[in-house]
């Protein structure tokens, strides 16, 4: 018995030596910067929202720059993007990718693209709401309830699909051509493009404008189930393309050229209204095409299936008429 309690002892021992031996020893600085600036423009984003018509001051002012925090705040999301972008491309192209960097930029997607678009989504409906629905009717503390759990639901669909990326990802840059689930940085980007779009393009059409107010509401009131729907497609199993691997690298058609240059016309026309397209556009591309090949045509080929021998779809239609 006593050579059994030894012997467990020494086995324990010997893990925990094991353990302490898997320390961190070096690090790659220059992707690792870029990743942490990602964590810090979200962690900015989250900072800006929270002053949003707090004790009545709404705009941002930096010398003759003038812009409302809700939308200062969006704009930093987007700038935590191109540093999303940035870090992986930097350690790919200097051969320093590691599983350290990985889980760095994970933790700092979850502040910028998990925490901080539906908190700015939850400051500014917590203070239009209060515009538009009195808070002493029942029905305000329902809405506030509902956009609490959109929220909820959406940071939860945030973790778990940043931790199945982690799992499922592989390093090599040839199986980067697709992604399982809406990428959480294109989910962020629809609620930021839309309140930037909200906070910063609708005004210059003139408040009192009909466009504006029906613009308004519309964004208002679609943001929750907007917020479920991303979510929902972030844990999906719908494929997204990976426009930089797929659409920019090696030769392509002439198409792609075109398509590019409309983008960027777009983007020269209205920077705001060119985000909300894109963004929108591209999580709205997967599903529909998901939609068409697993549900219409689906359905079109158990029909197919389901006609007697012989026949078609076309023969099983009215004959004409002699």
């Amino acid at each position: 018995m006593m050579l059994e309690l030894r012997t467990d002892r020494a086995r324990k021992r010997n893990l925990l030596r094991r353990v302490r031996r898997q320390r961190l020893k070096y690090i790659t600085i220059l992707p690792s910067l870029i990743t942490l600036l990602n964590g810090v423009c979200g962690f900015a984003a989250i900072v800006f929202a929270s002053k949003g018509f707090s004790g009545g001051v709404n705009n941002f002012s930096f010398h003759k720059i003038e812009l409302p925090y809700f939308a200062i705040a969006g704009y930093m999301i987007f700038f935590a993007m191109i540093a999303d972008m940035l870090d992986g491309r930097v350690a790919r192209m200097s051969h320093t990718t590691s599983s350290f960097g990985g889980q760095l930029d994970s933790l700092c997607d979850i502040i910028s693209f998990g925490v901080a678009p539906v908190f700015l989504m939850l400051k500014v409906l917590d203070y239009k709401l209060t515009e538009l629905v009195a808070p002493t009717l029942p029905v305000s503390d329902f809405l506030g309830r509902f956009i609490w759990l959109a929220a909820a639901i959406y940071v939860a669909c945030a973790a778990i699909r940043l931790a199945r990326f982690n799992v499922e990802n592989e390093e090599d840059e040839t199986a980067h051509m697709s992604f399982v689930g809406l990428p959480v940085p294109a989910a962020a980007g629809v609620l930021a493009s839309l309140i930037v779009f909200y906070e910063d393009t609708l005004p210059t059409m003139g408040r009192n404008s009909p466009i504006f107010n029906i613009g308004e509401n519309v964004i208002l009131c679609s943001l929750p189930f907007i917020t479920i729907g991303v979510a929902l497609l972030m844990i999906s199993r719908i494929r997204y393309p990976h426009l930089i691997n797929l659409y920019f690298k090696g030769r392509k058609p002439f198409e792609h050229l075109v398509w590019l240059v409309i983008v960027i016309g777009l983007i020269y026309w209205s920077l705001q209204s060119a985000l909300l397209l894109i963004f929108c556009g591209f999580a709205l591309s997967g599903f529909v095409k998901w939609f068409y090949y697993k549900v219409i045509i689906s359905k079109v080929s158990g029909q197919t299936r389901g006609a007697p021998s012989g026949l078609t779809i076309a023969d099983t239609a009215d004959p004409p008429d002699d």
